[in-house]
């Protein structure tokens, strides 16, 4: 980007800052340790399996306060935040991460509140899980177990909402549509970013050689808008000024206008009793339905993502049958 890029926001032209996150560098930014465990410093502590993820969330939330109960009166610091991780299926489950931990939680309170060794040992875990995260800036003190409970569950449900949410999280497939397994992959992560939660806005094509031959490829990823990024060489620093410059006027639409490029993952039918999911990059082989909760929910699993999708209460009842059409399951329901 011509310039140094460290562990704080630098300044490296105008209207464009960038910082490097470093897990053993973020706990002593976001606090995470603090008050909570006495006596050790944040820099002390070793990186774990995992440790990357939950401090860039952490680190991500500083900045964009997706914790929020509501609209900050206040305006952002930044119009847009990109972030670069260091893999796909990092930012996958990183999408992913809130509503599967909503479902965990549910399992886990259950066990809590109706067995013996959990009202015993889990209100002081929960509390010390509670003050080690501090939603808003709050603890537990004075709190009861179930407040700290609703409130987790409710903070963990804004957190998907805004994960859902094009207007805040954007996400764009980025493939060289020379290379047929470049495209093959782009279609899907778009299958896998759906079943994490996310929403993918449109695709774009990164070539030297933009092509009308190229255009059949957008075909494939109707219907989203399909564009072309601008071809920079790897042998020097990116120049930002001239980058911008090179940007057609329809990846600019694309770019600008999220929200409005969105296909609903899922749509109910309740007058067919049918649930229609969108799961374009699998075919049916790799698709499979699951049903518990006695006819409350369904479960999907495809590629290594899991989604849950719970029914709406005049739907609610077994599988009747499933058929895959044209990059949709369609579940039918008794």
């Amino acid at each position: 980007m011509g310039c140094k890029i460290g562990n704080s926001l630098t300044e490296c032209a105008a209207n464009l800052s960038t910082i490097k996150l470093e897990t053993s560098k973020v706990d002593a930014q976001v606090n995470f340790t603090q008050g909570v465990l006495d006596g050790i410093v944040g820099e002390e502590l070793g990186v774990l399996p995992g440790m990357d993820s939950i401090c860039s969330v952490l680190a991500l939330q500083k900045i964009l306060n997706f914790f929020s109960a509501g609209r900050s009166s206040s305006q952002p610091e930044f119009d847009v935040v990109v972030y670069d991780c260091n893999n796909t299926e990092e930012i996958l489950r990183l999408i992913g991460a809130t509503d599967r931990a909503r479902s965990y939680l549910r399992y886990v309170r259950d066990l809590a509140e109706k067995t013996d060794m959990g009202r015993l040992a889990s209100p002081s875990l929960l509390k010390l899980i509670y003050d080690a995260a501090r939603p808003n800036g709050k603890t537990s003190e004075g709190r009861l177990s179930t407040e700290i409970w609703n409130e987790i569950e409710q903070l963990l449900e804004r957190v998907s909402i805004w994960f859902a949410d094009p207007s805040k999280l954007a996400c764009f497939l980025i493939m060289d549509p020379r290379r047929s397994i470049s495209v093959s992959s782009a279609l899907r992560y778009w299958g896998c970013t759906t079943q994490a939660g996310g929403q993918i806005c449109g695709a774009f094509g990164y070539t030297e050689d933009p092509s009308e031959m190229h255009q059949d490829v957008a075909q494939k990823f109707l219907p989203l808008s399909f564009s072309f990024l601008p071809f920079l060489a790897n042998d020097s620093s990116a120049d930002w000024i001239r980058a911008l410059s090179l940007l057609s006027q329809n990846t600019k639409e694309q770019l600008r206008n999220t929200s409005t490029q969105v296909y609903p993952s899922v749509s109910f039918d309740s007058v067919q009793k049918s649930v229609t999911l969108f799961m374009p990059g699998f075919d049916k082989s790799e698709i499979k339905l699951y049903q518990y909760r006695g006819g409350s929910e369904l479960l999907i699993e495809a590629g290594d993502q899991r989604r849950v999708i719970k029914l709406p209460p005049a739907m609610q009842g077994k599988v009747g049958g499933a058929k895959f059409i044209d990059r949709n399951l369609i579940v039918s329901i008794r």
